[in-house]
C-alpha cells in the first residue's frame, strides 16, 4: 500500500462499521488515491476529493514544512563574522602604532591590507567546495547521491536515523523461513530471490525429498508468480539479478521450490492447469486443477484454519484421518508462526478431483512461514551506529508485531518498546518528549506521524536522517535534517524532497554516507586550524615587533607570499585528507558546539603562539648578531614558512600524534615538496629576491631557522597529549 509502504498487497472489504477511527492501514473499507490495485473489482464510493484526500493532506504538509540550515552553514557564517571583525580591528591598531612611530601613510595602509590579508583564509571557499565535492564524489562510490552539496557535511552530526522497515532494513521480497510438513520443522536458509540456500532439520542441512518436494510442487502449481533472472553485466552468466512478476507472496513458493529444484516453468509443462478457482477476500484461499498422469489433482493454498475446515484427511507417512486434536495441533504451530511475525500459508491437494468439488475432503500436505526477511549487512550497519553514538528508530506502516521481529532481529530492539500511530496519537507533547529516547519503533503510522516524531527529536536536540521511498514520506523527509530517498523503489515525490537518494535502497548505505560527511567536517576543521594558527603566528609576529619598536620582521609583499603561496596548497591538500579508520567509533559532535571546540582553539593558540615566539627571537637574534635587515628578515620567512609547513603534519588530527601515518596524506607530501622549491627558488633566484625583498642564505642560516621551525612538533604533540586526556574537554 503506497500510503503506509507494507510490502504485501491489502485485502479490501465492506464493514459493517465505518473504520475512520482505525489507523490508515487498518482501514479495511477503505481506498486511496494512488494507490494500485493488484487484483479484485468493486464499486466505491467516493467520500473526499482533492486537498482532502490522505494524499491530498501529504501535499498540505509538504507546504507547511520549513527547512533549517546545515550545521555547517551556520558554523561558517560565525567565523566569517569573527574573522572580518578580528581583520578589521588588527589593521586598525597596527596602523595606529605605525603611524605613532612615524612611518609613511602610504606604507602603512599597503601593511594593513596585508595584514588583512593575512587574517582571512582566502581559500575557505574553495577548501568547503572541494571537501563538500570530494565528498559527495566517494558517498557515490557508496550508493549515494547528494543533490544539496551542505548535506554532505549535516550528516557528520547526525545523531538519530529514523527509517522505513520495507526495502530499507528488508529486502522487500517476500522469503520462506520456515516449512512444516509431516509434523516436523524444516528451516529455510537464504533470503530474498535468489534461489539459493540449503533445508534445515535440527540443526543439520537435509536434501528436500517426499513430503517436502511434494508440498513445495503443489505449493507452485497453485501460484501464478513466474521467477525472472536477468544477467548482470561484467559477470559469470550464472550470476543473476532475480525478480518476481506479479505476486511477493506467490513469488517466496516459487523461489522456495526453485531452492529444492522444482522449477516452476517445468512443472506448468509437467501437470498443465486445466480449472481454476481464484482467490477473493472472502474466500482466502485459491484452488487450481491440473492434468497429472494419476489423473486430475486440485491443489489449494490459503489461509491455515480456511484450509483445514476443508480437510478431511492428513498427508504422513502415510494418509491418516485429520482429527479434532490433529486440527488444534496444526492451528497451534500456525499461531506460533504467526507470533513470530510470519505469513503462514497452508497447502492441500486432492486428487481425481473435479471442479465442483475440488475443494471438499482435501488432504492437507503443510504449511510455509514467510516474512520480508531483514538485510545481512542492515545489522552490521545498526551496530556501527550504536558505536558511533547513533541512534537507529525504524518508521514503518506495517503490523507492530512484525516490525517488532524484525526489528529484535536486526538488534535494533533489544529495549524499549513498539509505539503504534494510535498509540501516538494518544500522548501530548510533554508525555512524547518525555518517553522519545526509549521509543526504538513505530508501527501503523500514518504521514503524520512520520511528521510528529521528527519534529519531536529535532526539538530535543537531535539531528536527524530520515529515510522514505513513498508519497507518504515526503513531509518528513523534508523537514529532516537530512531525507533519504530510496533510488529503486522511491516516488519521485520523496527524491524531490530528499536531500540523498540511495542506488541500492539499503540501510548500511546511510551509515557509509554519515562516516563520509564526518570525515568532510573533519577535514574542513584540519583546514581551518592550520591556517588560521598560521594566521595568527604571522599576526602575533607583526604585532609584537611593531609594538616593542623593532622593523616589521616580514614585508607586505612577503606576507601576502606566505599566505597566497605558501599556505594555499597544503591547505587545499588537508581538505582532502584520509579518514580517521576510527572515525566511526566516536560520539556525533554537537552541532550547536561548532567548530571550534576548547582543544581545536587550544592547539591554534599554542601553535600560533608557539610560531610568533619562536620566528620573533630568530629575527631579534639575527639582527644581534650583526646581519643586516634583509638577511634577517629572509631568515624569518623560512623559518616561518618551515612552521607551517610542519604544522601541517601535525593538523592532520586534533587528537592523534603526527607519528601516526605521517605520510598518509600524498597530497599533501606533494604539496609541500613543490612549495619547498618555491621557497628555495623565492631566496635564491634574482627575479624574486628583488620582488620579495629576500637574500641568498647559507646552509648555516638555513640550518637555523629549520630547527627553530622542527621545535612545533615536541610542543603541539604534548598538547594532543593533554587533549588524549580530556583536559580540555570533548573534542567533538
Amino acid at each position: 500500500m503506497a500510503l503506509t509502504g507494507e510490502s504485501v498487497p491489502v485485502d479490501k472489504s465492506v464493514a459493517p462499521v465505518a473504520e475512520l477511527d482505525a489507523p490508515l492501514g487498518d482501514r479495511r473499507d477503505m481506498a486511496y488515491k494512488g494507490t494500485v490495485v493488484s487484483y479484485g473489482r468493486g464499486r466505491t464510493v467516493v467520500v473526499a476529493t482533492g486537498m482532502k484526500t490522505e494524499f491530498g493532506q501529504i501535499a498540505q504538509f509538504l507546504e507547511t514544512v520549513e527547512t533549517a540550515r546545515t550545521p555547517l552553514q551556520q558554523n561558517l557564517d560565525k567565523v566569517g563574522k569573527i574573522l572580518a571583525r578580528t581583520a578589521g580591528a588588527i589593521v586598525v591598531v597596527i596602523g595606529a602604532l605605525g603611524l605613532l612611530r612615524g612611518l609613511p601613510l602610504l606604507e602603512m595602509f599597503i601593511f594593513g591590507i596585508a595584514l588583512a590579508v593575512a587574517v582571512v583564509p582566502e581559500a575557505l571557499p574553495a577548501v568547503v567546495t572541494i571537501s563538500l565535492a570530494i565528498g559527495v564524489q566517494r558517498m557515490a562510490k557508496r550508493n549515494a547521491l547528494v543533490r544539496r552539496l551542505p548535506a554532505v557535511e549535516t550528516l557528520g552530526s547526525v545523531t538519530v536515523i529514523c527509517s522505513d522497515k520495507t526495502g530499507t532494513l528488508t529486502k522487500d521480497e517476500m522469503t520462506v523461513r520456515k516449512i512444516f510438513v509431516g509434523g516436523t520443522m524444516l528451516t529455510v536458509s537464504g533470503t530474498g530471490y535468489q534461489p539459493t540456500g540449503e533445508f534445515v532439520q535440527d540443526g543439520v542441512a537435509v536434501k528436500p525429498q517426499g513430503l517436502v518436494t511434494t508440498l513445495l510442487r503443489a505449493a507452485v502449481l497453485v501460484s501464478d508468480a513466474q521467477l525472472v533472472g536477468q544477467e548482470l553485466e561484467k559477470q559469470d552468466a550464472s550470476q543473476r539479478n532475480w525478480s518476481i512478476k506479479v505476486d511477493p507472496t506467490e513469488g517466496a513458493l516459487v523461489v522456495a521450490a526453485a531452492k529444492a529444484g522444482l522449477h516452476k516453468p517445468e512443472l506448468d509443462v509437467q501437470f498443465p492447469r486445466v480449472g481454476e478457482i481464484p482467490f477473493t477476500s472472502e474466500s482466502k484461499r485459491m484452488t487450481t486443477l491440473h492434468a497429472s498422469p494419476e489423473g486430475v489433482v486440485a491443489y489449494a493454498k490459503g489461509a491455515p484454519e480456511v484450509i483445514l475446515g476443508s480437510c478431511s484427511r492428513l498427508q504422513g507417512e502415510d494418509v491418516v484421518a485429520l482429527t479434532s486434536a490433529g486440527r488444534e495441533a496444526i492451528l497451534d504451530v500456525a499461531h506460533h508462526l504467526a507470533g513470530d511475525a510470519l505469513r503462514v500459508l497452508a497447502v492441500a491437494h486432492k486428487p481425481n478431483a473435479t471442479l465442483e468439488h475440488a475443494e471438499r475432503d482435501m488432504i492437507f500436505l503443510g504449511m510455509l512461514a514467510m516474512i520480508d526477511p531483514p538485510r545481512p549487512e542492515a545489522k552490521v550497519a545498526i551496530e556501527s551506529c550504536v558505536r558511533a553514538g547513533i541512534k537507529p528508530i525504524m518508521i514503518t506502516g506495517d503490523h507492530p508485531t512484525t516490525a517488532g521481529a524484525v526489528a529484535r532481529e536486526l538488534g535494533l530492539l533489544t529495549n524499549g518498546r513498539v509505539v503504534t500511530g494510535a498509540q501516538l496519537d494518544a500522548l501530548n507533547d510533554l508525555d512524547f518528549a518525555h518517553d522519545l529516547d526509549n521509543i526504538p519503533v513505530y508501527a501503523r503510522v500514518s504521514p503524520a506521524h512520520k511528521l510528529r516524531v521528527v519534529t519531536a527529536l529535532q526539538e530535543n536536540g537531535h539531528v536527524v536522517a530520515m529515510t522514505g521511498d513513498g508519497v507518504n514520506d515526503a513531509p518528513a523527509l523534508k523537514k529532516a535534517d537530512i531525507g533519504v530517498a530510496m533510488g529503486i523503489t522511491g516516488t519521485d515525490v520523496s527524491k524531490e524532497a530528499a536531500d540523498m537518494t540511495l542506488t541500492d535502497d539499503n540501510f548500511a548505505s546511510i551509515v557509509a554516507a554519515v562516516e563520509e560527511g564526518r570525515g568532510v567536517f573533519e577535514n574542513i576543521k584540519k583546514y581551518l586550524m592550520f591556517l588560521l594558527s598560521s594566521n595568527l603566528g604571522e599576526i602575533l609576529l607583526l604585532a609584537t615587533a611593531s609594538t616593542i619598536g623593532w622593523p616589521l620582521p616580514l614585508s607586505a609583499v612577503q606576507i601576502l607570499y606566505v599566505n597566497l603561496a605558501t599556505d594555499g596548497l597544503p591547505a587545499l591538500a588537508l581538505a582532502i585528507d584520509p579518514h580517521d579508520p576510527h572515525l566511526m567509533r566516536r560520539p556525533p559532535r554537537d552541532p550547536r558546539r561548532g567548530i571550534f571546540t576548547q582543544p581545536v582553539v587550544t592547539l591554534m593558540m599554542v601553535g600560533g603562539l608557539w610560531s610568533a615566539l619562536v620566528n620573533l627571537n630568530l629575527f631579534g637574534w639575527a639582527l644581534r648578531s650583526g646581519r643586516h635587515l634583509d638577511q634577517a628578515m629572509t631568515m624569518v620567512l623560512v623559518g616561518l614558512v618551515l612552521t607551517e609547513f610542519f604544522k601541517a603534519y601535525n593538523y592532520r588530527s586534533d587528537r592523534q600524534s603526527v607519528l601516526s601515518h605521517p605520510f598518509a596524506n600524498k597530497w599533501l607530501n606533494r604539496a609541500i615538496a613543490w612549495e619547498l622549491m618555491l621557497l628555495v627558488g623565492v631566496v635564491y633566484l634574482p627575479f624574486f629576491q628583488g620582488a620579495l625583498r629576500t637574500f641568498g642564505l647559507s646552509l648555516v642560516d638555513w640550518m637555523i631557522p629549520t630547527g627553530a621551525a622542527l621545535t612545533i612538533f615536541p610542543i603541539l604533540e604534548l598538547v594532543k597529549w593533554l587533549v588524549r586526556r580530556g583536559w580540555f574537554g570533548a573534542t567533538t
